[in-house]
């Protein structure tokens, strides 16, 4: 387990309970049980304690969690024959993006989303989750598809942001996260979108533009990420707790602003805790997104899900 800052106490209690665990282990006939039963209901409950009061800044460190199921997780969990589909025709295949056919509980569908990797050689190839134009260009062109086919579409989001190399800006990356923005609006098909993770600026903004909006409990969608934040308006990196607040970006302030559509629970510690429960959770408030959708024709999504955009922000503007 890879505990954050503020797990720090509970690692200990826990590292107690293991350690007198592996005591007993080598030494046979030592009856230890009792002393770490107790020490595993002190860890549940601390758990419990930290779980019900996080910080937006500590949001932030739970949705980067290392352990949090990722894209590929979630397909190989949700949906069956899956088929990637490479490329974007113009220059290259973005591992930073993936997309491609695929069933959902016996239902076609498109599924495209941002994987960050599980390992630094997968980090690597998959450049943290932040996507290049061609990526974006990859998207745009499994949408065209699923609208072509009248298939619905499942966006997973979870990326810090587009990359702002000087490569990807040279090949057009504003444009692209433009383009695919607007894509988002033009197809006549289902959209629903989930941001498992993190969800920053235009980058998951162009997976996002969705009829639905779902976030996990801890994961946090912003213009900009709070260290971004406080490097601009502090001038100064370290204020990313202040940063944090200001946004409102945990997915209780969104919801109450109206920006997403509903928030799925997590178990309680966050989803690197309990994977599948949070897999089959998405996977349930995937099915009710699409079972909202359901009958509606072309004119309809699209009008649907042009009204949610020009009216965003009204709703917390009433309240």
């Amino acid at each position: 387990m890879n505990y954050l800052d503020f797990e720090k106490p509970l690692a200990e209690i826990e590292g107690k309970a293991e350690e007198l665990r592996a005591l007993a282990r080598q030494n046979a006939g030592m009856d230890v049980e009792k002393e770490a039963a107790a020490l595993d209901r002190k860890a549940e409950e601390l758990l419990r304690t930290l779980y019900r009061g996080l910080t937006p800044w500590q949001k932030c460190q739970v949705a980067r969690h290392p352990d949090r199921p990722h894209c590929r997780d979630y397909i190989e969990a949700l949906f069956s024959e899956w088929m990637p589909l490479a490329g974007d025709r113009n220059f290259a295949d973005d591992h930073a993006v993936m997309g491609g056919l695929a069933r959902f509980r016996d239902r076609p569908v498109v599924v495209i989303g941002h994987e960050k990797g599980h390992d630094t050689k997968s980090r690597i190839e998959r450049n943290f989750g932040m996507a290049r134009p061609e990526g974006y260009r990859k998207a745009i062109r499994r949408m065209d598809l699923a609208d072509r086919f009248g298939l619905p579409v499942i966006t997973l989001v979870d990326t810090p942001g587009a990359y702002p190399g000087k490569g990807a800006e040279e090949r057009g990356q504003a444009e692209a996260i433009a383009r695919a923005t607007l894509k988002c609006l033009e197809i006549g098909v289902p959209l629903v979108s989930v941001i498992i993770g993190e969800g920053g600026s235009g980058g998951a903004v162009a997976f996002a533009t969705a009829n639905r909006v779902a976030m996990l409990e801890h994961a946090i969608y912003s213009v900009i990420s709070p260290e971004g934040c406080a490097s601009i308006l502090w001038k100064d990196a370290e204020k990313m707790r202040e940063a944090a607040e200001a946004l409102r970006l945990t997915a209780q302030d969104l919801e109450k602003l109206g920006v997403i559509d509903r928030i799925i629970p997590e178990p309680v510690g966050g989803a690197q805790r309990g994977r599948e429960a949070t897999m089959t959770a998405v996977g349930e408030g995937i099915a009710a997104m699409l079972d909202e959708l359901k009958g509606r024709d072309r004119k309809a999504l699209i009008a649907e899900r042009r009204r949610k955009f020009l009216g965003m922000g009204a709703k917390g503007l009433a309240a």
